[in-house]
């Protein structure tokens, strides 16, 4: 982890993760800037909980960190996909995860990163305790839960489940021919089928080694 700075200023190097992702700029981008405050003491922890289903539920800082921050990610021309808090040591590490339909490249990272910094200083959101900031693109193991996920996905394959009427739910697993604000067309075994996201859960993006197939306009659905 880089050591900490004093407000002048955020450094910023590369983290790098396995970057499998379709777009070369997901899952392997990131910034890292290190930001003064007040030492001494260890830094609290302000892990989020877990829903019933097992997805991570924020913390009401992460929440309120989020709120703060979302208009400058979003005049960066990004999303704010999460924020997470954790304590290391003396230091808190803010790793914040952000997209776009063009992907996240590493120069994009380090600007937005540089942006955050001041603003994070100006709103004054972190407290007196020295902290970290992370800022990174999604990595493939990013739940597809909102309809631009399911866009920015487009050609890969993904595994959901499928809950109709009092059905308890199948698990499928599809290609992502198109996805648009109301659903998603998935193509499973050769068959497309148009799903509306109220039916679908959050989809995993399978691991797929070689390159990815071209995609063909998607035929007209078979009225699923």
């Amino acid at each position: 982890m880089p050591g900490g700075q004093g407000h002048g200023g955020p450094r910023h190097a590369p983290g790098q993760r396995p970057a499998r992702s379709a777009s070369a700029a997901r899952g392997g981008n990131a910034a890292r800037g290190g930001n003064g405050g007040r030492g001494g003491d260890s830094a609290p922890s302000a892990s989020g909980g877990r829903a019933p289903g097992g997805a991570r539920v924020p913390s009401a800082e992460e929440v309120r960190i989020g709120d703060a921050i979302r208009p400058v990610v979003h005049a960066s021309g990004m999303d704010l996909e999460s924020v997470r808090v954790s304590a290391a040591g003396r230091r808190r590490l803010l790793r914040v995860v952000v997209d776009s339909d063009r992907g996240v490249s590493l120069d994009d990272a380090a600007t937005v990163s540089r942006e955050l910094s001041s603003a994070l200083d100006r709103l004054n959101v972190m407290g007196d305790f020295p902290y970290t900031l992370e800022v990174s693109s999604p990595g493939v193991d990013r739940p597809l839960t909102e309809p631009r996920h399911w866009r920015r996905a487009t050609g890969r394959l993904v595994a959901v489940t499928v809950t109709r009427g009092d059905t308890h739910g199948e698990t499928l697993t599809g290609r992502i021919m198109q996805a648009d604000d109301e659903g998603v067309i998935l193509d499973t075994e050769g068959v497309h089928s148009r799903f509306p996201y109220d039916v679908l859960g959050a989809g995993a993006i399978q691991v797929e080694f070689g390159r990815l197939p071209e995609l063909a306009e998607p035929e007209e659905p078979d009225g699923h």
